[in-house]
């Protein structure tokens, strides 16, 4: 069974947040209402389908695995490394557990050999060698032209050793540059040319793992898949820089005269991003924004639930970063689909239970089901239990 034939039959059991020390405070959403409620809100019933042998994650070795070449090297978001490890189980690739936010699987084939990479993964290479130093490093790259990354996984122990990934890069270059092989200065110049991205992984002190693939074909195209984004004074929240770096994978960004629909906006973090790159926006939330942001001359509110609201025009952009039970959340996403409400998605998906991935593949079912095409979902640099959606309306 592969990653598009994925289905799931789980429910989502989801308690509600209280106040601390008091049991009758309510929630701040508006998950108080009954099942009878929210029926007469939403419109579609979450998708079901087969759910596939589940996988249990090994216990993680006391020293990093070295992988063999010829297998993929995958890496995620530490503590999600059972989600990655399911994830590839399930596409039939025999995952093997190497450390904290490591895994090995067997190799992807084809043209385009990851079609629906892992919803988990932030960087997946082919390992073409294993190497003690960075002259083995570059002696073992192709003599193309190419961009090269060297990294360490996003662990507490491989950060304390950024220092020497960078050191690593650095002789790297000097060695390709020494031998008349071009580097780019940027992974976007090495799209562009139809070249590589090579990877370097420090695995472990003096081990790295190398690969390459088509920059245009990569899961990321920053190093280890942390896309960082800047922080800015006018925009200082994480929420905001969620949007830059969905809107970053996505490719595809609002511009001067779009209409941008944010539900479930409030205190407007979305909505000033979305009015910073010259987009109409039209935020939708019972609850305030902030008094900056709804001073925005390009800024409606529309003080209203995300499931009641309906627009009365097409829309270019949907957005959506609730704070909501995700196969509900799934429902909405659907509905504007089916009632061909707005051209693309861009949405965050909250995933705070144990057992993720059940919920995700239903999730990415009824999105599908509703219409919703070129459907992406990661977990990308900025997310935590959550992951980001992109689709557009077929």
């Amino acid at each position: 069974m592969g990653f598009d034939e994925i289905g799931v039959v789980f429910d989502l059991c989801y308690s509600r947040r209280m106040k601390k020390g008091d049991r009758k405070a309510k929630p701040r959403t508006e998950w108080h209402l009954n099942p009878e409620q929210r029926q007469q809100q939403h419109v579609l019933t979450a998708a079901r389908a087969e759910v596939p042998k589940r996988a249990k994650l090994p216990a993680t070795p006391t020293v990093t695995l070295v992988p063999e070449p010829g297998s993929w090297l995958w890496t995620c978001r530490a503590t999600f490394e059972a989600q990655l490890y399911e994830e590839l189980y399930w596409g039939k690739k025999n995952p093997i557990l190497l450390g904290p936010a490591l895994i090995a699987s067997e190799p992807f084939t084809g043209e385009n050999p990851l079609p629906q990479p892992p919803a988990f993964a932030r960087m997946g290479f082919p390992i073409s060698a294993i190497v003690r130093t960075p002259a083995e490093a570059a002696a073992a790259l192709p003599p193309d032209s190419l961009k090269v990354q060297v990294w360490v996984p996003d662990t507490d122990a491989a950060n304390a050793r950024a220092g020497e990934a960078a050191a690593w890069e650095e002789t790297i270059r000097s060695i390709r540059s020494d031998e008349a092989r071009n580097d780019f200065d940027t992974p976007w110049k090495a799209v562009e040319a139809g070249a590589w991205l090579a990877q370097v992984c420090l695995i472990g002190p003096g081990v790295g793992v190398v690969g390459w693939v088509r920059a245009r074909d990569t899961i990321s195209l920053s190093a280890g898949g942390r896309s960082r984004m800047k922080r800015t004074s006018e925009a200082p929240s994480r929420a905001a820089m969620k949007l830059d770096e969905a809107l970053d994978w996505y490719g595809v960004s609002p511009g001067k005269g779009d209409l941008c629909v944010d539900l479930g906006s409030a205190p407007g973090g979305w909505t000033r991003r979305l009015h910073e790159r010259g987009a109409r926006v039209w935020s939708i939330d019972p609850a305030n924004l902030a008094p900056d942001v709804l001073a925005l001359k390009r800024v409606k509110h529309f003080k209203q639930s995300a499931f009641e609201f309906a627009p009365d025009e097409p829309v270019d952009f949907l957005f959506c970063d609730m704070a909501w039970r995700p196969l509900e959340v799934a429902q909405l996403l659907g509905k504007w689909s089916r009632k061909r409400y707005a051209s693309q998605v861009v949405a965050n998906i909250k995933l705070p239970m144990k057992d993720k991935l059940p919920t995700l593949l239903r999730v990415r079912q009824t999105l599908l089901d509703a219409g919703w095409t070129n459907l992406r979902i990661r977990q990308l640099y900025h997310d935590r239990d959550e992951v980001t959606v992109t689709a557009r309306r077929s």
